[in-house]
């Protein structure tokens, strides 16, 4: 272990309170944590040697022995000279970078407590309608519930839970690995401290059963493939009385056999005929909102669009509506579906024009040849 003076170790003046000296711990813990640095021992030396320093700088009384005789007042916790006694709060240090289990690595106590439920995953399928306009749904949820015949506690009527005799009620058995104390979940009584010696026969000493539970949610107008519901509190309950956990509701929207959605907006399409793209026409085209009225101007090329405002679909997050729009798709008459004077009409059409098209005879034996 490093012999630095424990203030340089952290980087910190000699009058830093001990909030300074735990954001200075703090950093440098995250920074040369060995879980963040695999195989590097120069990590793992400035790591315990930080460790080392705030253990005593934390301290009052360490420090201030420290100060007055430097190493030789605070002596030794081992051969790294670390003290785990000092480390309950390191939950409260690196938590939030390591998880809860950091607390244990320290020998820090765990609170023990009821265990909330686990959260339920639904995937509920919607029409490009109903995720237009949104949509009451009720579902049929599987999920284990408290059971009614302990009340949750796992044991048979006039029966009460005993204490585990594994972890003497602690929910934690404890590990010692160099100068680390780990706490580990009891794996007799999974944690709770106690065990059921006489179970309940209803749910066989789990204290839940599974129950179908029918659960109404709205969905909103405008949600789509991929938008997640939440209702909280419909997942399955926790055991021993643990509060439930929420129910996730995954929405997929169907393909539509018309409308492609494209975020708020809908593509559609309308045929046209060669005069009416070429003179223009006034149609109706279907839209979500039912009928809509559409003006094709004169000289209209395929695949042309128009838009009809606020047509699409409602956006999530209140701005409006999106638009409708639609796609033109000029049809091009094949030579057995006109008659003979409108075979004259084009060939006289050709000729005024100019283009090069086959003669009105070679046009009747593709006719004859197709029927």
């Amino acid at each position: 272990m490093s012999q630095r003076d424990y203030f340089e170790v952290l980087g910190v003046d000699r009058g830093a309170d001990r909030k300074t000296v735990k954001a200075a711990y703090r950093k440098l813990a995250v920074k040369y944590h060995p879980d963040r640095n695999s195989g590097d021992e120069e990590a793992e030396a400035k790591f315990k040697a930080a460790s080392e320093a705030y253990a005593v700088l934390s301290d009052p009384e360490k420090r201030a022995r420290y100060e007055r005789f430097g190493r030789a007042g605070v002596g030794s916790a081992g051969p790294t000279g670390f003290d785990p006694e000092t480390f309950g709060d390191f939950a409260d240090i690196l938590g939030d970078f390591f998880g809860s289990g950091f607390g244990d690595l320290f020998g820090g106590q765990r609170r023990r407590g009821r265990r909330p439920g686990a959260d339920l995953r639904y995937e509920l399928e919607l029409t490009l309608e109903e995720a237009a306009f949104g949509v009451d749904k009720r579902l049929d949820i599987p999920r284990l519930e408290t059971c009614g015949a302990c009340s949750g506690s796992g044991g048979a009527e006039g029966s009460r839970p005993v204490t585990c005799s594994a972890c003497g009620g602690r929910g934690q058995v404890r590990v010692t690995q160099g100068f680390f104390s780990v706490a580990r979940t009891c794996p007799q009584c999974r944690g709770e401290g106690s065990v059921v010696t006489n179970p309940c026969r209803e749910c066989s000493g789990e204290g839940r059963i599974e129950k179908h539970r029918h659960v109404g949610i709205s969905v909103p107008a405008g949600v789509d493939t991929n938008t997640r519901l939440r209702r909280a509190g419909e997942g399955e309950h926790g055991r021993r009385g643990g509060a439930p956990g929420d129910l996730y509701v995954d929405i997929v929207v169907r393909p539509h056999e018309r409308f492609e959605r494209r975020g708020a907006d809908v593509l559609g399409s309308v045929r046209i005929t060669f005069p009416e793209a070429v003179l223009g026409a006034d149609l109706q085209v279907d839209t979500l909102h039912g009928k809509a009225d559409l003006e094709i101007p004169a000289g209209t090329t395929h695949g042309a669009l128009f838009r009809l405002r606020r047509k699409g679909i409602a956006r999530l997050d209140g701005r409006g509506r999106g638009d409708h729009v639609v796609q033109a798709e000029v049809e091009v008459p094949h030579p057995r579906d006109l008659d003979d004077e409108r075979l004259e009409l084009l060939q006289r059409w050709a000729e005024l024009d100019g283009s090069n098209v086959r003669e009105r005879r070679v046009l009747d034996r593709v006719r004859d040849l197709f029927g």
